[in-house]
């Protein structure tokens, strides 16, 4: 996978190379902005079951 989208890069090695770093910038902001908070009710982090006596 990672071969083919490095084949299909526009660019000599320098310019692939900055276009893979900003596809990865992308792919992080993404994850974090859109895809984390809507899985994090989803998920069972929050279940606390120790009470505090």
């Amino acid at each position: 996978m990672y071969g083919w989208i490095w084949r299909h890069l526009p660019g000599n090695v320098w310019v692939r190379a900055l276009i893979a770093l900003v596809l990865v910038l992308f792919v992080i902001y993404a994850l974090f902005q859109y895809v984390f908070p809507w899985a994090e009710p989803l998920l069972p982090f929050n279940d606390v079951t120790v009470d505090n006596q």
